[in-house]
């Protein structure tokens, strides 16, 4: 079919429906003459009469009665079409596909599912587990959750976690045997739970800062009697007393709280950026990903909150902020979490070759 017929088929139908020209031209805001002349035209590129016309009245000929008859649900179809994608745009419905890493899953999204389902109840959510960084374009997802400093800088990115840090923590029994480390080297002394990366087969160098205002960031190498790739393997050994471990300290707050699990080396604490919520765009963006994003914002605002708490209760008043500090090396280089899926350059030691992370999306 000609799609330049198109215009042309709806303005007969308008007709049609009115049997006037003057009241179809009324209603199109149009005048009767143009509405006529492209009638006429219609007619011609058809090869057949579609009305019959005078003076004072218009009918359809037989042909024309069979192409309304056709057209007059088409058209509706097309109409209700329209509308409805005017609803979706103004109440939020239908599927959000997201690509997040299993830990980011876990402590900001999985706890409040119930709670947008009641809330958003014509949104259907679907969760892509993946801690590699990913195209969610080419991958078919609405929007991705990762780390702020993994992202590229042509994505609409959003804050949904305080600022994050790594901690070193071990099971209670654990320390009573082994004694506590001073110092990131004292952990050569320890028994330590390593992470593997999926996508690359690296090992997680643990992250820490030097105390001070100025301090400068370093890795530390450690050894012990388990690697896994997955952090929630890691938690349940730290728990069963076979180590240390290092993670992202929003997933270990409520083993901390409770006693279950031990913080150490506190003033070595190296900081993350915060997980990010990216989109390719901001433009046009439909009102389900922009509940989603209003929602997580919410809930970032309560763990921030109780986060706070947290360090006071423990008698530390740092500053948590959503946003993260600048990081003053460049993307290619920058530090990951090991649940972020990606490794960190890592340095030459005993004639390894460094790894680089990729972080386009």
């Amino acid at each position: 079919m000609d799609p330049s017929l198109l215009p042309s088929l709806a303005w007969f139908a308008h007709v049609a429906r009115h049997g006037s020209f003057t009241r179809a031209a009324d209603e199109m805001g149009v005048s009767r003459a143009a509405l006529s002349q492209n009638l006429k035209s219609l007619e011609r590129q058809l090869g057949m009469r579609l009305l019959y016309r005078t003076t004072r009245h218009m009918s359809l000929t037989e042909a024309g009665q069979k192409l309304f008859d056709t057209l007059r649900p088409a058209l509706a179809n097309i109409d209700h079409a329209v509308q409805t994608l005017g609803d979706t745009r103004d109440t939020p419905s239908g599927m959000v596909r997201i690509n997040t890493s299993r830990l980011a899953a876990r402590a900001l999204i999985e706890p409040h599912l119930a709670e947008f389902h009641d809330r958003y109840p014509k949104v259907t959510l679907e969760l892509i587990m993946a801690d590699s960084l990913s195209n969610i374009i080419a991958d078919g997802a609405d929007a991705g959750v990762r780390l702020g400093q993994g992202l590229a800088e042509h994505v609409v990115a959003v804050p949904i976690s305080p600022q994050l840090s790594m901690a070193v923590v071990a099971s209670p029994a654990y320390l009573k045997a082994n004694g506590v480390p001073k110092v990131p080297g004292d952990l050569v002394k320890h028994r330590c739970i390593n992470y593997r990366f999926s996508g690359t087969g690296a090992l997680h160098d643990w992250d820490f800062t030097e105390p001070g205002r100025h301090g400068r960031h370093f890795t530390q190498a450690v050894t012990g009697g388990l690697t896994t790739n997955d952090d929630q393997s890691m938690t349940r050994a730290a728990l069963q007393g076979l180590g240390f471990m290092q993670i992202v300290d929003l997933s270990v707050q409520d083993h901390l709280s409770e006693g279950r699990l031990v913080r150490v080396l506190r003033d070595w604490t190296y900081k993350h950026a915060a997980f990010y919520l990216y989109t390719p765009s901001r433009e046009h963006m439909p009102s389900k990903v922009r509940a989603l994003i209003d929602f997580l914002i919410e809930k970032r605002e309560a763990i921030s909150l109780g986060y706070m708490l947290r360090l006071r209760l423990e008698g530390r008043t740092r500053t948590v902020g959503a946003r993260p500090s600048a990081c003053s090396r460049p993307i290619a280089s920058c530090c990951s979490s090991p649940f972020s899926g990606t490794p960190r350059r890592r340095s030459r030691r005993n004639g390894r070759t460094p790894y680089s992370r990729a972080c386009s999306t």
